[in-house]
C-alpha cells in the first residue's frame, strides 16, 4: 500500500518540574501547530530507500521494530532540525507510521516510541502527534529518572493528564533566527543533567499554581489574552532553571527578540520553545499580519536574519491517506 503521512510541528512551553525534591520529574506542556510539519510518502520495498539520512535511519529502525524488509520513503516536507519545533520526535514517529501503514501493520505509536528513543523526558511530542491540541503530560517518577535517565527504551511515554482543543481563530507567530541550532543528543543530556541537579524546587511550586489556576482555565475557556500571558509566564519561570546552561533565561539571540516582541500590542505570551532558537508568540487571525510585520521590524532593528511563520493550531493528530 502506498500511503501519505502528514503531521504538524509542536511548541514546547516548558516542564512542570525539574527538581529531584518532588515526586514527579519533567511533565511537559505544549501545543501542536498546523501549517508547519512533515509530509512523507511511503510504499513497501525490499530494502530501505530514502535520500534523507535522518528519515532513512528512522526507517531502518522502524523496519527492525516491525519485522519488515524495507520501505521506500519520499520526504515531501520536513521541519528544520533542532530549532525547538519537535523535529526529532515528529520525524521518528511519522516514519514509524509510514513504514507500518505501508505494510498493513499497526504502528502502536505510544508503545513503540521508546524503542525510537522518544518520550524519554517530555511526552508532548508523542501526545501532539497522536491527537494535536494543547497538552499536559504527567512526567516520570523521580526515582526512575534521576540525574541520569534510564537506558534507551526503558521507560513508558508519560500519560496525558490534560488536553484541550485550541480555538481555530488563534495563531502562533514563530520566529526562527539564523545561527546555532538548539541542543540535542549528548549535549542536551549534559545540560539537562546539570539543570536537574541544580533546580530550585520552589520554581516547580510556582509553575504548578500557574498551570492549574491560570493556564488550564484560559485554554479551556478560549481566553486568548489570559492564555498568552500564562504561557509567557510559564516560559520565563522555566528559563530560570536553564539560565546557567544557555546564557540567560532565554538563549541568545532569543532573549533580545522576546524582549522586543513583548512590547507589541498584537502579540501575547512571547517565549522560547524548548532549547530554541525558535521564539513564539500568540495572536489571532485578525492580527496575524500585524504580528508578522512587527516581527520583521524587530529582526531588522536587531540586525538578526531569520524566518517568520504564522501557524494555526492543529487540533488533530497524524493523518494517513492511502494512495493505492
Amino acid at each position: 500500500m502506498r500511503v501519505r503521512v502528514d503531521v504538524g510541528a509542536r511548541l514546547h512551553f516548558g516542564f512542570q518540574n525539574l527538581s529531584l525534591a518532588h515526586e514527579r520529574l519533567y511533565g511537559g506542556v505544549g501545543v501542536a501547530l498546523d501549517s508547519m510539519g512533515i509530509v512523507l510518502r511511503a510504499e513497501p520495498a525490499d530494502e530501505v530507500l530514502c535520500d534523507w539520512p535522518v528519515f532513512s535511519d528512522y526507517a531502518e529502525r522502524s523496519c527492525a521494530i516491525l519485522g519488515v524488509d524495507g520501505v521506500e520513503i519520499d520526504v515531501v516536507e520536513a521541519l528544520p532540525r533542532h530549532v525547538g519545533l519537535g523535529s526529532g520526535t515528529q520525524a521518528a514517529l511519522a516514519t514509524l507510521v509510514a513504514v507500518a501503514r505501508a505494510h498493513g501493520r499497526s504502528p502502536s505509536v505510544r508503545e513503540r516510541a521508546p524503542e525510537l528513543n522518544r518520550g524519554g523526558r517530555s511526552g508532548v511530542g508523542v501526545a501532539t502527534f497522536e491527537s494535536g491540541g494543547f497538552v499536559v503530560d504527567a512526567g516520570h517518577p523521580t526515582e526512575q529518572f534521576t540525574t541520569d535517565p534510564p537506558a534507551a527504551g526503558e521507560w513508558t511515554v508519560p500519560a496525558v493528564t490534560a488536553r484541550h482543543d485550541v480555538p481555530d481563530s488563534w495563531r502562533f507567530l514563530v520566529v526562527l533566527p539564523d545561527g546555532e541550532t538548539g541542543r540535542s543528543g549528548d549535549r542536551e543530556d549534559e545540560s539537562m543533567r546539570s539543570a536537574v541537579e541544580n533546580a530550585d524546587p520552589s520554581v516547580a511550586d510556582s509553575l504548578s499554581a500557574l498551570l492549574v489556576r491560570r493556564l488550564l482555565p484560559a485554554v479551556a475557556e478560549g481566553r486568548l489574552e489570559a492564555f498568552g500571558d500564562a504561557i509567557g509566564a510559564f516560559g520565563r519561570l522555566n528559563g530560570a532553571w536553564y539560565a546557567d546552561e544557555q546564557g540567560g533565561v532565554y538563549r541568545p539571540p532569543a532573549g533580545r527578540i522576546i524582549d522586543a516582541l513583548s512590547d507589541v500590542a498584537a502579540i501575547r505570551g512571547v517565549g522560547q520553545s524548548s532549547w530554541g532558537p525558535a521564539v513564539y508568540g500568540l495572536t489571532d487571525v485578525s492580527y496575524a499580519g500585524k504580528a508578522v510585520s512587527a516581527a520583521e521590524r524587530v529582526l531588522s532593528g536587531l540586525d538578526i536574519d531569520g524566518r517568520i511563520h504564522i501557524a494555526a493550531p492543529r487540533n488533530r493528530g497524524v493523518e494517513v491517506t492511502e494512495l493505492g
